[in-house]
Order: structure tokens, then sequence, then C-alpha cells
């Protein structure tokens, strides 16, 4: 079993890549690192030196990564995941360094979800400089894809790698962890693969109203929110950016218990199950996954 010890980054295709890296900016509120790589834009919300890289070309996700802790296991990773048929290529230097580490993997999950797995992602010394301070990002919170069968990707995440089923909504989505955080993977239920949305932390309730009223103000596409999810219990707010990417601010939620934490399913059927302020839900829309090259 290959062990993940956290997510990465999003890459993402942008055929307008200043409208879209000004949006990441001014307003979700991302730090843009350096601009010394021509037709791609490093993103970043903390500690990582980024977790958004938008890249100039055909709109729709790239790839979407999770390190491993060391060079070892990225080799034992490789030769577990070739052991079950699934076709591996290493990154060559110029693309680790594009991403920031010093190796990586890459592979298709069985719906053709691009996945990277990486060594060594760089560790910024200095403190974010949000762009848009005021939105009060604290970090990047987790990755969402899309698969048409749930359950399917529940047993290849699993069974491969260390991610755990915390909660169910029906056979539309799975929340899975990898640490004691709720989750860091989702899976949601789609006709094909892609990137559902990308999420963002914020350090207080507060911040994530003050996103809102600014949000609206800026006449920002809302797809739901604010509300609270009774899974990972934390409030959330989704909304829709240039290049089909959905962002989300989300804030608060428990720590997973594993010595007493016991797996739920929630009725898909129930708005509730989404919101359990019962306001209006509407599905996240998923930007496509691009073929790999």
């Amino acid at each position: 079993m290959i062990t993940l010890t956290d997510i990465a980054y999003v890459r993402s295709g942008a055929a307008d890549l200043e409208k879209a890296t000004r949006f990441a900016t001014e307003i979700v509120g991302l730090q843009q690192v350096g601009t010394e790589e021509p037709g791609v834009a490093h993103l970043r919300a903390d500690q990582r030196h980024h977790c958004l890289a938008l890249v100039e070309g055909r709109s729709g996700v790239i790839a979407s990564a999770f390190t491993l802790v060391g060079e070892d296991e990225l080799t034992s990773a490789e030769t577990e995941l070739e052991q079950r048929g699934i076709r591996v290529t290493r990154g060559g230097r110029e693309a680790a360094r594009s991403r920031h580490v010093t190796e990586f993997i890459a592979f298709d999950d069985p719906f053709g979800n691009r996945v990277e797995l990486v060594t060594g992602q760089e560790t910024m010394a200095e403190p974010v400089r949000l762009a848009r301070p005021s939105s009060g990002i604290s970090e990047f919170g987790h990755i969402c894809f899309d698969a048409p069968d749930v359950r399917e990707a529940h047993r290849f995440w699993s069974t491969t790698f260390n991610a755990r089923v915390s909660d169910w909504i029906g056979e539309s989505a799975c929340l899975m962890r990898i640490d004691r955080v709720h989750h860091k993977l989702a899976v949601f239920r789609g006709d094909g693969p892609g990137l559902c949305h990308i999420n963002f932390q914020t350090a207080t309730l507060d911040d994530l109203f003050r996103n809102w009223n600014f949000l609206r103000a800026n006449a920002v596409d809302i797809v739901m929110g604010p509300g609270k999810h009774p899974t990972s219990g934390s409030v959330f707010l989704y909304f829709r950016g240039p290049e089909g990417i959905t962002y989300e601010y989300a804030t608060g939620g428990l720590p997973i218990d594993e010595a007493t934490w016991v797996t739920r399913t929630f009725d898909a059927a129930l708005p509730a199950s989404l919101d359990m302020w019962q306001g209006p839900v509407s599905r996240p829309s998923t930007q496509p996954q691009l073929p790999s090259s």
C-alpha cells in the first residue's frame, strides 16, 4: 500500500492565463510566486511553494498531486502501481522544476483522472503574503475529483493507497482522509474524470462571511452557500472562476479520532445531506480532465 502524506498542488490549463491569474489573486486572494517561468502562474496559500499552477493552454485540469515521504517511497510506489497494471511515467528534470519538487511520477486513476505523486515539494521560509489579506485563507484544504462510480473510486484509493472513507453521501460522493482531517480527497459522481473543486480553508467564520460579501459585491458566480456540511462540520462557500474551476472556501470542522470514528452514510436525495442549514444546493461544475500527453 502506498502512503500519501498530504495533498501537494493542482495544475490547471488556462486559455486566458492573465484573466485566470487575476481572478486567483485579486478575487480568491492567493499569492502569486515568481514570474520567471513563461506561461505558468504559481499561486500560494500556505507554506507550500504553490498549491495551484495555472498553465497557459487549453482549459482543463492537467493533474492533481499528492506527497510521499521520500525518494525510496516514490520508487516503491512506481513499482507497486506497475505491478497493479497501471502505466506510470517519470517526470523529467524540467517538469519537476516547474512543479518545484525533487521528483515525481504520474499515472491515470481507473477513470482517467491524472494524478502525480511527488517528493521534496518546496517549502517557503517567508510567511505567505495573500494578494487579498482579508480573504483569511489559512491553507490549501482538499481536492475533489469526479468519477462515474464513487464505490469503485473508493476501492481504488483505499486498496492502492492509505485513503480511508470518512463519510458517504449515498452513491453520489465519497469523502476520504489520509490524516486526521475529515477529507483531503473527495470523489463526486460525474460523467467522466475532472476536477470537481479545489478547497481553501479560512482561519475564521468571519473570514468566510467577509468573502461572501466580497464575492457578491464583485458579481462572482456563487454556486452554493454559505452553508454547513453535516459530514465534516465545516461552513462552506462555493464559487465559480474562469476556465471552469470551482473554488471553495471552508472553515471549521473537527479532526478525526481514529479510535472512535464511525463512517456514516447520508441520503444523497436530501438537500440537508449537503447543507444542514437547508439552503439552496447546487452541484459544483467540473473542470474536465485534459488528456495526458
